[in-house]
């Protein structure tokens, strides 16, 4: 069972997570300091540690999470959806949903995955590659018909259209999502 304390701290870390993302969107993993970060949620920079040993390490739990998230979603579609067209329509939906929800992690990881210690960058796109991989297992089964370097290529075109929602939202507003999506179908479906 879980205790109202365990609770409130795992509210408290999701919370440091989500402002950290948005922060290190609009300024930069360089730019924002530790009172920043405890200001953006009522704290004390110094309480950050608390939660987090280092600035560093809380970057890099915002990119391993949503790396981990997004192999979990892409595994829980693999798993549940049968049918591949239907299986492919369904993940690109949900990173869609992801890439629209979470605009200033994509953001974060574009610029600072660089940032990141080695093991842990190694971590985050160890987890990527298990996400394309998910995303792979039903595309060959949809396009038979095109090799392994033309699927991974053609996977790579959606992801890139997908992760530039956050970027491309302005000029298109609400329909850049159905738009980014639809090219990615099209990358994906036609030939």
């Amino acid at each position: 069972m879980t205790t109202w304390r365990a609770t409130q701290k795992a509210n408290r870390r999701a919370e440091l997570m989500a402002s950290a993302a948005r922060l290190f969107a609009e300024r930069g993993f360089a730019a924002v300091s530790t009172a920043d970060l405890g200001d953006a949620v009522g704290m004390s920079g110094p309480a950050l540690y608390r939660h987090f040993a280092s600035k560093e390490a809380l970057l890099c739990a915002v990119l391993v999470d949503a790396s981990e998230r997004l192999l979990d979603g892409g595994r829980a579609i693999a798993g549940t959806v049968a049918e591949p067209r239907a299986a492919i329509e369904a993940l690109i939906a949900f990173h869609l949903d992801f890439a629209t929800t979470d605009a200033d992690v994509i953001r974060v990881q574009d610029h600072e995955l660089t940032r990141l210690p080695a093991d842990v960058n190694q971590r985050v796109r160890s987890l990527q590659r298990a996400y394309v991989q998910e995303w792979d297992g039903r595309f060959a089964l949809l396009r038979p018909d095109l090799d392994d370097a033309e699927r991974q290529t053609r996977l790579l075109a959606a992801f890139g259209l997908l992760n530039s929602t956050p970027h491309s939202a302005a000029p298109t507003g609400d329909r850049a999502g159905g738009i980014l999506a639809g090219m990615a179908q099209r990358a994906l479906l036609e030939s």
